[in-house]
């Protein structure tokens, strides 16, 4: 199961951001009442460059080709990265994107509702990974494990599909936005830090949620630490 870490924009392959090294890349595997497991995947990272939307630039970005054997056993396996500060000059600030992503093995449910402890995270309410297109899906924002009323999040949808072969997202988008509002959604959640967003289409929907740490600085400039779900929604199909 090959990873594409890239930083960029999902929905209108907009401008790709370079990378630098990851803090951390694990995964965590539990079922039942039993200790989880986690496995240090860094050793898996090999540096790229992934093209731009351009077709011209590239930026440093990380493959990852964990074993198979990481996910043998059935149930949930939460994969989590955890970048370095990325400084946006248009803004002059650094942005640290928490991000986790929740896959099943053998249709065998595990802890995908458990929090990991993340400084921020989004805790799915529902599985991550099994949606029906129509359907829809819901989280809690937490930072220091605590909900976040009314966090600022964005959603967007993964329009371009990763080329990883080629080091770049396909340049057709599956669908076309009538104006740049549709490209990033923009939702806030309750006053219990709970968001629920609908699920259109099949594919892959990224929740962010933004600036989740007031204060945080990184360099002596501005940090937004910010906690990212990868979700997957499924077309019912007889």
């Amino acid at each position: 199961m090959p990873f594409a870490i890239v930083f960029s924009h999902p929905f209108d392959n907009g401008f790709t951001m370079a990378m630098g090294k990851p803090e951390a890349f694990y995964v965590v595997a539990q079922r039942g009442e039993g200790e989880p497991k986690k496995t240090d995947l860094m050793q898996y990272l090999e540096p790229i460059e992934w093209a731009g939307s351009d077709g011209t630039s590239k930026a440093a970005a990380f493959l990852a080709h964990p074993p198979r054997n990481i996910t043998r056993s059935l149930g949930d396996y939460t994969f989590v990265l955890q970048p370095a500060p990325y400084y946006e000059k248009n803004e002059d600030k650094y942005i640290q994107q928490y991000t986790k992503t929740v896959i099943n093995v053998g249709g065998i449910p595990g802890n995908w509702d458990e929090p990991l402890g993340l400084p921020v995270e989004v805790v799915p309410l529902d599985k991550p990974y099994a949606n029906w297109v129509g359907g829809v899906f819901r989280a809690v924002v937490l930072s220091d494990g605590k909900p976040v009323p009314h966090a600022e999040i964005e959603v967007e949808y993964l329009n371009h599909e990763p080329l990883i072969d080629a080091h770049k997202f396909d340049p057709e988008g599956k669908v076309s936005a009538p104006q740049e509002s549709f490209s990033t959604l923009s939702v806030r959640a309750n006053a219990a830090g709970e968001v629920t967003i609908g699920l259109p289409k099949a594919g892959w929907w990224g929740l962010a949620a933004l600036n989740l740490k007031e204060g945080a600085q990184h360099q002596g400039k501005k940090l937004s630490v910010d906690a990212v779900l990868w979700l997957k929604a499924t077309d019912m199909k007889k």
